[in-house]
Formats: C-alpha cells, structure tokens, sequence
C-alpha cells in the first residue's frame, strides 16, 4: 500500500480551524501520510507563515463532517480528547479531506506507523531500550536472596508468546516444570515472579487462569510450582480479578480457578474488576459528560455517577490495597491473575507495588515498572489503544486499562502529593504516546510482536526523549521528597477526585494552574540553591507524606 493512494486532496487554501478556548485561524492546510498540517497565512513582507497545526493523524479517533452550501465543516475528535473543527472551502475538497484523514487514521499495519519513519537528529535509534532489563531487576532480588533464578525457557517465544524472553522463577523449579506448568495455563501464562518485597522477603507472582475444565483436571507441575514459592507452614493468597460466579462459568469453557484441594496451602479470594466493553463504554460515557458544558449540577453529578469510572478507579485502587495488605501486613506471598492475565492483573500488580515500593515511585522506577509490568508483560496495548472515547467504529478488543491505571497513579499522588517524584504531566504524557505516539515504546501486543517488527531496531524509545535534560525537568514534581513508607490510599468516595487535568484539560485553560506550579518550582529551586537562607520556607519541607494521606483516610481493606 501507498500513502500517496489514500490522499485524494493533498492542500487546501484558506481553512479556518477553531478549538475550544483559542481564537479561529485561517491559513493553508496540507495532509501528508502521518500528519495534518495547518499554517497560518504570511504577512505581506515576504514573511514564512506558522505552522499553527501539527496533528499526527493516527490521533484521530473520529471525523465528522458538514456541507452547507460551498462550505465544509470536519470536526475531529482526537484520541487525547482533543476537539478541532476545520472549515474548508469547497465541498469536494471537504469530502476528500475527511476521506483521506479517515482512511490515514485506520491503517492497521504497525510497520506503516509514524514511529517507523520518525528520525530525530538528536536521538540515535538504540538509544533507551535498554534502559530497564529484567535481568536488572533479577540482580537487585538475587543481591537480597538466592531463592530465584532467570530463566530462559521462554526464548524463542515458543512456551508463551506473551511473556518475555526472560522470567524470573523459584530456584528450585527447572525448566522442564514450567514447560508442563505452561500447558495448563491460558496462553501458556505460568505463575512468574512480578516483585519482590524487601521488607520481608514476600513476593507477588502473576500468571493466567488455570486450565481446569468442567473435568476438574489437575497439573503436578504447576501446584509444583507455587508449592516452591511457600517456605515450611507458610501459607499464601490468590487474588482473582473476576467474581467467584465469573470463575465457576470459565470452567465451562476450559477455564477456572485453583481448587482448595489441589492447592491447599493458597486461599483464594475474589475481587471482580471491569475489563473491556463495560470499560470502554465507562470511558465514553465519562468524557460525553466532560464535553458536555450545558449540565446542571444534578445532571452533571448523575452523569459522572452513571458513567461508574470513579467506581472502577475504586475497585482497582482497593484491590491493589488488598495486595500490598497481604504482603506487608499479613507477610504472605501472592499470585494474581484473571482470565488471560494480561489486563486487570497487570493493573492490579502495578498499582501494588507503586503503592509499597518507594523506588517505583521514582521517575526511573516507574519507567522501569511500566517496561516490566505492562510492556514487556505482555499488555496488549495495540488492541486496547486502538480507539479512544470518540469512535464510531464497532468495539473490538479496545479498553482503557492502562489509563485506569494512569488514573489510580494520579490519585495517589493528589493524596500523598510529596511522595511520588513525577508529576501529572508525566502522566498525560503517557496517556497521549498509548494511543499515538511518534515513538515505538508502546507499539504492538507482546514483546513476540515487536520482535517481528523489529520496533527495537527501527524506532526510537520514548524513555530516550523523556529523559533527556530538557524533558526531565518538565515532569519533576518539586515537592517530591523521599517516602520510605507505603502509601495507603483512602478509597472513600470523598476521596477519590475526577482527575480533571486529562478529562477536563480542553475544556477548560489550565494557565493558572500551570503559573502556579511554576512559580512553586522557582521557590523551591530557590530553596535548593540557598538552604541556609531560606531554611525556614514550608515549601522547603523535610517531612514526607504520613502513611495516610493529610485528607479524608480510608481503611486500606476495603478490597
């Protein structure tokens, strides 16, 4: 396929685009096979004009058109929540215009993608894919216990081709067990070791449901396995993402859940979350309200309420808690898994450990958590990023998991606002490169995928950009100061906030906001620069966040 054949009009003379909150701007609009390209027209000194719109067309999530007369109207709605109307002269040249954006937006292949033809001079492409291996990770667990090895098994993507070339597993379990262990769980996904917790040596393990059936079967090899995890009389918990109904249904289909008689050392408890349609249909619900700036109060309240993406932030903040409750309060090992667990346990692991682990709340801990918890664990953010809240094309396979989870973040650091060393900003810059990204962090379904495409050999890493000098600064949070406690959020209702910097942030300018923050960072670089002199400043500080926030606390067990 050409680029050249899906652009039937390549530039149009005086359009006007308009979005919220900025004067409209008239000038010369150009579509080429990435990109929407507008600027403003020049003065009359011969000067160039700006370019006023630079829209990576894999951004766009809807486009709709109007025709009245010799003029077209396209609004399109972006995947960032962003809404732009262009005003075109000529209706053929407004047809084509939206014909080519839709077209350009819905190509599939991942090779064709913006990231595969995006070459920065300033960046080489091998820069930043190396920044957070696993084998990292092992070697900080094996400085702190010789209880876990790396395994291999998986290095032709042959046993799970979700899973990583490298997994961390008990020491004492050899290759020949997870091979078997693999068979008897949903995509081959095996019980692995997602953290260590080096407070009291407990771990929490990720996998897949196993492969139980209306037959009951059972698999040595695999209650082998998380046998090996238990240490003596030790006894451990399984969190399932689904409701015990759910489970017993998956049984039908060659599904299930751990049976206490074949496991009798795990008890397994039942935190049912929300994954796909339901949670897409939450997410467009909830931005149909934002958008929607001729509420009354009590319509605006009954729209957040009805649209329940509090309700799932709630549940998955909870069930996060429960996690890390039972590996810091009751000192017990865990394993979490759903169905495929590739969505809700991914969600639930992550979040747990941001939430005990003050090193994943460090800007290169938490890139670090997002390659090994999200990227490399096989979330399949190809199909859940592959429309946002405004499409009209039939739902397939497309969640926000991973924005909940950006969301669950933002929470935590509204309620413990000193603990977390990034900032919101770094968020939505995540939340952006999820859906459309000129960078190839985020591309495909599994590491198997990207492997095929070579997207570690032909596109550039987003953590290159983020980290370099310029960038960095920009999602610093500057009261940030070391916590070494957990951080147990409160999910009470009063506490849990709509996180309006996303849902709200084209809607409303967020200028003052932005000044203050600046105007925070000035003082506190002041405060850095001249501790003596200005030692008695608050914004110095040199107490962290209490390990309950300062607001309206909440029990952590309400998962």
């Amino acid at each position: 396929m050409e680029f050249a054949e899906l652009i039937k009009t390549a530039k149009v003379e005086n359009v006007q685009l308009s979005c919220p909150g900025l004067p409209p701007i008239k000038g010369t609009l150009c579509i080429t096979s990435h990109h929407l390209l507008l600027s403003s027209q020049p003065g009359g000194h011969g000067e160039q004009g700006t370019v006023e719109l630079w829209l990576l067309i894999r951004n766009v999530d809807a486009v709709e058109k109007r025709i009245a007369s010799s003029l077209g109207t396209i609004t399109l709605k972006c995947k960032d929540l962003k809404v732009l109307q262009l005003e075109i002269p000529g209706m053929e040249e407004c047809l084509n215009i939206a014909s080519s954006t839709e077209a350009l937006s819905s190509v599939d292949s991942v090779m064709m993608m913006y990231p595969f033809f995006y070459r920065p001079q300033s960046m080489k492409l091998k820069d930043g894919w190396q920044l957070y291996p696993l084998q990292h990770y092992y070697q900080q667990i094996a400085s702190e216990t010789s209880a876990w090895r790396l395994s291999c098994v998986n290095g032709d993507f042959t046993i799970c081709s979700s899973y990583p070339l490298a997994v961390i597993v008990p020491a004492t379990v050899d290759d020949n067990v997870l091979k078997k262990a693999a068979r008897f769980r949903q995509g081959g996904r095996f019980p692995v070791l997602s953290y260590y917790h080096k407070k009291n040596g407990t771990v929490m393990l990720r996998s897949s449901q196993p492969l139980i059936g209306p037959n009951r079967k059972r698999c040595q090899e695999d209650e082998l396995l998380l046998s090996a995890v238990l240490d003596g009389g030790e006894r451990g918990f399984i969190i399932d993402t689904r409701s015990a109904q759910a489970a017993k249904q998956a049984r039908v289909m060659g599904g299930g859940t751990e049976p206490k008689s074949s496991y009798p050392r795990w008890k397994r408890l039942h935190r049912p979350l929300e994954r796909g349609r339901p949670l897409q249909e939450s997410f467009i619900k909830l931005v149909e309200a934002c958008n929607d700036t001729s509420l009354s109060m009590d319509r605006w309240l009954s729209k957040l309420e009805s649209s329940k993406w509090l309700a799932h932030v709630k549940g998955a903040l909870s069930t996060a808690c429960l996690a890390a409750q039972c590996m810091e309060r009751e000192e017990a090992c865990i394993l979490v898994h759903g169905a495929e667990g590739t969505d809700t346990t991914l969600l639930v692991t992550a979040l747990a450990q941001v939430i005990l682990d003050p090193d994943c709340r460090t800007l290169t801990g938490f890139q670090g958590l997002l390659e090994r918890e999200w990227i490399e664990a096989g979330h399949p953010f190809h199909f859940r990023c592959a429309h946002s809240a405004y499409s009209h094309a039939r739902l397939k396979q497309e969640a926000p998991i991973f924005l909940l989870f950006l969301d669950c973040v933002w929470q935590l650091g509204h309620q413990f606002p000193f603990s977390l060393q990034f900032n919101e900003h770094l968020l939505l810059v995540l939340f952006e490169h999820t859906y459309a990204s000129c960078y190839g962090t985020f591309l495909c379904n599994s590491e198997k995928e990207r492997c095929l495409c070579e997207v570690k050999e032909k596109t550039h890493s987003l953590w290159s950009w983020l980290n370099q000098p310029s960038e960095l600064k920009k999602h610093l949070n500057p009261l940030y100061t070391y916590n070494a406690l957990v951080i147990w959020p409160s999910v009470e209702p009063q506490s849990l906030q709509l996180w309006q910097g996303l849902f709200l942030r084209w809607i409303r300018s967020s200028q003052y906001l932005d000044e203050a923050w600046a105007e925070i960072q000035r003082l506190v670089t002041n405060c850095e620069d001249a501790p003596e002199e200005s030692a008695g400043r608050t914004l110095c500080h040199s107490q962290p966040d209490a390990a309950y926030p300062l607001t309206i606390t909440g029990t952590a067990n309400e998962g």
